[in-house]
C-alpha cells in the first residue's frame, strides 16, 4: 500500500495535533509543583546522599542531571 503526498501531510498533521502539548499558566504550576508529584520524600537527605557519594568516588553527575552519563558535567 502506497501512500499519496496528501495522506502523508494529513497523517503528520494529526499526529501534531494529538502530541498533548500545553502552555501551563503560572496560576497552574502551583498545583502541578505539589508534593505528590515528587520521587523522594526528602528531597535533602538525597542531594546530601548523591554529594557524599560523588565525594567518595571522585565523580559528579549521573544523577538526575542531563549528561552524557561519563560522569562529567
Amino acid at each position: 500500500m502506497k501512500l499519496t503526498p496528501a495522506a502523508v501531510v494529513v497523517i503528520i498533521l494529526a499526529a501534531g495535533a494529538a502530541s498533548g502539548c500545553a502552555t501551563v499558566q503560572p496560576w497552574q504550576r502551583g498545583r502541578l509543583a505539589d508534593r505528590c508529584m515528587v520521587f523522594d520524600a526528602d528531597g535533602s537527605q538525597v542531594a546530601y546522599m548523591t554529594h557524599w557519594q560523588e565525594a567518595r568516588e571522585g565523580s559528579a553527575g549521573g544523577y538526575g542531571v542531563q549528561s552524557g552519563g561519563c560522569g562529567c558535567k
